[in-house]
């Protein structure tokens, strides 16, 4: 009877045994993977939270179920061993083992399942990160096609720019500087209204339409009217454009300029500061609009100032930035360069506002040298 009851001891803390053992193998192949995977990606600190949270968690799984592996290896031992002497004490003693040894009989079985659960769930957590982390980015990702981060080198030109998208929306505001041909460059700077992704995708439409129109029409009003025609056949009847070109020519040592219902450009010309305003309608209301431009010779020193509405529209309480305070920076210090004007064109906005600003934001300045 010992002998059958220490022949049973030992088949249980065996099956015991093996259970936790692959549960620990698991638990292991878990805890690597949560390692590979960190070594793999740069996390924030609050991704470096999470990491070490689950870490520690696997950890300590490994850990409980390799001891519980190992204790029952132990024993397995001890019962093969007693069953060959004869110790009624000892039988004694492992009856009380024994009993709590059958539990893994019941839910011990769970325990590999457990192990593959939370391994899966991880998995999952760390795939909805990743979305989460992509949708963030979104934002960032069209900025950097609406706003080229290099801007062409144009021999006698000097420029600089600022662009900042909204805050947890898509950007509407785009700006381009590219060349048309060896003595003429074209500067652009745009505003779809709304926001989302359709304003992006009809932003990026534009942008990349104007490269193709002032590359096909030297007047920039040309230029307008034929996006106008090709814009105005989308049927989107909520958006519209306001836009401004403006084409420096090193031959003629002047600029063309035609504007499409946008605010106000400012030039810094004769030692005035003058607005460069609007020379038709905004985009996409009437397909038959019609635009004109005007050319303007530059001296030495002059400067244009572009920018989107979002600057001007910048409010603390009910007042707003304005495009009288934008005018104020060109005019009290022409001479500054256009890269230090527009950051700090941006710098006063927020200052003005008193903390973040919601709005895309789009700063272009260019200026003869």
């Amino acid at each position: 009877m010992e002998l059958l009851f220490l022949i049973i001891t030992a088949g249980v803390c065996i099956y015991a045994g093996e259970v936790f053992s692959r549960a620990a193998q698991y638990r292991y192949r878990f805890l690597r993977r949560i390692e590979l995977t960190h070594a793999g990606e740069d996390y924030d600190e609050e991704g470096e939270k999470a990491y070490e949270a689950a870490r520690t968690l696997a950890q300590s799984s490994f850990r409980r179920d390799a001891h519980a592996a190992v204790l029952y290896a132990a024993l397995t031992v001890v019962a093969i061993v007693t069953a060959f002497v004869d110790s009624r004490v000892v039988v004694s003693m492992l009856a009380l083992v024994v009993i709590p040894a059958m539990f893994p009989l019941w839910w011990g079985r769970r325990a590999v399942a457990e192990a593959r659960l939370t391994q899966e769930r991880f998995e999952r957590e760390r795939r909805a990160e990743q979305t989460l982390n992509q949708g963030d980015l979104a934002p960032l990702a069209w900025a950097d096609r609406l706003a080229p981060d290099d801007l062409p080198d144009f021999a006698g030109y000097e420029m600089g720019r600022v662009y900042q998208a909204g805050e947890g929306v898509m950007a509407g505001d785009f700006f381009d500087v590219f060349r048309i041909s060896p003595t003429r460059v074209a500067a652009v700077i745009g505003d779809v209204a709304g926001r989302g992704i359709e304003s992006s995708i009809t932003a990026f439409q534009a942008k990349y339409l104007l490269r193709v129109f002032l590359g096909q029409f030297r007047d920039p009003a040309q230029a307008l009217e034929e996006l106008n025609s090709q814009m105005s056949s989308i049927e989107r009847s909520e958006e519209f454009i306001s836009v401004v070109i403006v084409v420096f020519d090193t031959e003629a040592q002047a600029m063309r300029y035609a504007s499409a219902g946008h605010p106000a450009a400012w030039l810094w010309h004769e030692k005035e500061v003058q607005p460069l305003r609007a020379t038709g309608p905004l985009l996409m209301l009437d397909s038959t609009s019609t635009y004109f431009s005007r050319e303007i010779p530059l001296d030495s020193g002059d400067i244009v100032l572009m920018y989107t509405d979002g600057l001007a529209e910048v409010r603390y309480g009910d007042a707003q930035f304005g495009e009288d305070r934008i005018a104020q920076h060109l005019r009290r210090d022409p001479t500054v360069s256009p890269e230090v004007l527009c950051q700090t064109l941006l710098e006063g906005a927020r200052d003005f506002a008193d903390g973040t600003i919601a709005d895309d934001v789009a700063i272009l300045a260019v200026r003869r040298n």
